[in-house]
């Protein structure tokens, strides 16, 4: 293979090599997708139907369940159909689009947790200026870069990193198409580094991220231990757990996957952090965020009581002296 355009085909990691276990993976994947699909779904559904929920904060929480969901629709379709059918194989074109999803969604959700973290800053510490810094026309002006920033973002890396001229085979060393692995294929060493430039780059940008984070909750969480009340500190607290948790697991988990030094690397356990980070961190967000949250997790028992209504008096019997009772 002299350079990329020889290349039809990519090779996947597999998670198993035994049917039994494939077949098992199948299942798992499939039960990780409905459960985080359901979960994500009821979210942006009580948010979008309940007006006490139309506020910054739960709608830059509809964003990060839109985004979590476009990130296992990137990555487990493909992981079942693989586990299912005993198969490897990703087209040319087929990785190219997986690896921009894959950046422009994770880089998307980044972007978002930190603004997240500011949504938190300003109403903890800053109450009386909420509805001024964080009115409707700037939260939509922010998502609206998270979202731009993660496009412009993967469109960058993808277009870069397919340009590299691939003479090292087709295998990748991943279950889904990220940047490292494509470029360990790479012929030039000259190109190599110019995306490993491009990615030391992205990292800088990144760290400024996680140092406005943890400078933020540093500001909350003095502001919070400077509340006279028990329930006062309760209730400041339950709504920056929960944001605080999922940034945790999402940049723990990636930051351990690019920033690990060569003598960690193993496909296996590359393979257990991409998980990580790809699959379980968008599944358990909808479970952490409504765990200690009581206004959504009156929002789902309201929608939940509606849907169940809807069942049992459907339309077309709401006249029915039994469906009335």
């Amino acid at each position: 293979m002299s350079n990329g355009s020889s290349i039809t085909e990519f090779l996947l990691l597999a998670f198993a090599d035994r049917r039994e276990l494939q077949l098992l993976h199948f299942w798992l994947f499939l039960g990780i997708s409905l459960a985080a699909l359901l979960g994500n779904g009821l979210i942006i559904t009580a948010i979008a139907c309940d007006h006490r929920l139309h506020t910054p904060m739960y709608f830059f929480l509809l964003n990060l369940s839109l985004l979590d969901l476009g990130s296992l629709s990137t990555t487990l379709p493909k992981a079942m159909a693989n586990s299912l059918w005993d198969n490897r194989h990703i087209s040319y074109l087929g990785c190219a689009a997986q690896l921009f999803f894959v950046l422009f969604l994770m880089v998307g959700e980044y972007f978002l947790l930190t603004i997240m973290s500011y949504d938190r800053y300003v109403a903890i510490c800053k109450p009386l200026h909420y509805g001024t810094l964080l009115g409707s026309r700037a939260c939509v002006h922010m998502a609206a870069a998270a979202w731009s920033t993660g496009f412009l973002n993967s469109l960058l890396h993808m277009a870069n990193t397919f340009s590299v001229p691939l003479c090292q085979g087709n295998a990748v060393n991943q279950s889904f198409c990220e940047v490292p692995q494509i470029l360990k294929l790479s012929c030039s060493e000259s190109d190599y580094f110019r995306e490993a430039g491009l990615i030391i780059i992205s990292i800088c940008f990144d760290l400024v991220c996680f140092v406005f984070i943890v400078v933020s909750y540093v500001q909350i969480f003095r502001a919070v231990l400077r509340i006279p009340s028990e329930q006062g500190r309760y209730k400041a607290f339950s709504t920056c757990l929960p944001h605080l948790a999922v940034v945790s697991l999402f940049i723990s988990t990636v930051m351990f996957a690019y920033l690990k030094p060569p003598s960690l690397s193993s496909p296996t356990l590359d393979l257990v952090v991409s998980f990580l980070y790809s699959v379980v961190s968008p599944t358990l967000n909808p479970l952490i965020y409504s765990l200690r949250n009581r206004e959504i997790k009156d929002a789902l028992r309201k929608l939940v009581g509606r849907l169940s209504a809807a069942v049992d008096c459907p339309p077309f019997y709401s006249n029915d002296s039994q469906c009335m009772s």
